[in-house]
C-alpha cells in the first residue's frame, strides 16, 4: 500500500517547512550507552503489553542508511532482500533448513543496529565494542520494550534468534551469514551497472571470501562473473583489491560476519 500526501503538503513539508522524510541521526559520544542512543530519540515505552513501541522503534531500521559505500539503501531494504532470499534456498539444502527460522532470522539478524548504527572498519569501533553495543540494545529490546508483550516469549525469540546468528553454528545461522554477505554483493554489481561503469567498488568483492557454505559459495562466484563480464564489455578500469592495512581491518573486524 503507497500512502500520498495530502495536496497541501507542498513536496511533502508540513506548514511549517519541516520535512518528515528527513531524519538526523545524532552520533553519541563515547562512551556509547543505550541510555545515550535513546536520550537522541523520542524514547519508546517500556514495560507495555502492547508491541506498538517496538512497531514505532523499527522505523529506525527504515532510516538508517547501510554504511561502507553510496549510503542509498536502508537496514530495512537490506534485511528484507535478504528473508526473500531465504525463501528460495538453494535445492540441495533446502530440505535441511528450517526456512521459517531462517526468514526470521534475516529480519531481524541487524536489530540493533536502530541504536548502534551500521558500524564499518572505518568507523574505528573495535569488533568487541561493536559487539557489547549490539548486545546491550538487544538486551534493552527484550528486558523494556518487549518485557511483558505476550508474557515475554516474542523479545526472547528475537533474542535468541540473533544470539543464534551471531553464534553462527547451527546450519540456519551460516546460511543467514552467507546471506548477508551475498546481498551485499548483489548490491555492490547493482550499483556499478547503474553508474554504466564508471564506479568501482572492487573492495567490496572481498567479501566472497567470506562465504561459508558451498551452495552460496556458487552464488557467489557467480555474482562475480557476471561483474566482471559487465565490466569488460564496458571498459571499465579496475583499482584493484583492498590494500593490505584495510584487508587487515576486514579480516579482524568482520571475521565470518558483516
Amino acid at each position: 500500500m503507497s500512502h500520498i500526501l495530502p495536496n497541501n503538503s507542498k513536496g511533502g513539508k508540513g506548514s511549517d517547512g519541516v520535512d518528515p522524510s528527513i531524519v538526523t541521526t545524532v552520533k553519541v559520544a563515547d562512551p556509547w550507552t543505550v541510555e545515550k542512543a535513546l536520550a537522541t530519540i523520542s524514547r519508546p515505552a517500556e514495560g507495555s503489553t502492547s508491541p506498538i513501541a517496538f512497531f514505532h522503534l523499527l522505523e529506525r531500521l527504515k532510516t538508517t542508511k547501510r554504511a561502507g559505500w553510496l549510503r542509498c539503501e536502508s537496514v530495512a531494504d537490506h534485511s528484507c532482500r535478504m528473508a526473500m532470499m531465504a525463501a528460495v534456498p538453494p535445492p540441495s539444502l533446502a530440505h535441511q533448513l528450517d526456512i521459517a527460522k531462517c526468514i526470521k532470522m534475516c529480519l531481524f539478524h541487524d536489530t540493533a543496529e536502530l541504536l548502534v548504527g551500521d558500524l564499518t572498519p572505518a568507523d574505528g569501533v573495535p569488533k568487541t565494542e561493536k559487539h557489547r553495543r549490539e548486545t546491550e540494545t538487544m538486551s534493552y529490546i527484550e528486558g523494556k520494550v518487549l518485557a511483558n508483550v505476550n508474557a515475554g516469549v516474542a523479545g526472547q525469540e528475537i533474542m535468541a534468534l540473533w544470539r543464534e546468528f551471531e553464534d553462527a553454528k547451527s546450519l540456519e545461522s551460516r546460511f543467514v551469514q552467507d546471506l548477508d554477505k551475498i546481498e551485499l554483493l548483489l548490491q555492490m554489481v547493482e550499483y556499478e551497472r547503474r553508474a554504466e561503469g564508471r564506479l568501482d567498488l572492487s573492495e567490496f568483492t572481498y567479501v566472497k571470501t567470506k562465504v561459508l557454505l558451498p551452495e552460496t559459495q556458487a552464488w557467489a562466484e557467480e555474482i562475480i562473473g557476471e561483474r566482471e563480464e559487465f565490466r569488460k564489455a564496458h571498459h571499465a578500469v579496475e583499482a584493484g583489491a583492498s590494500d593490505i592495512r584495510m584487508r587487515v581491518m576486514q579480516d579482524a573486524y568482520y571475521g565470518n560476519q558483516l
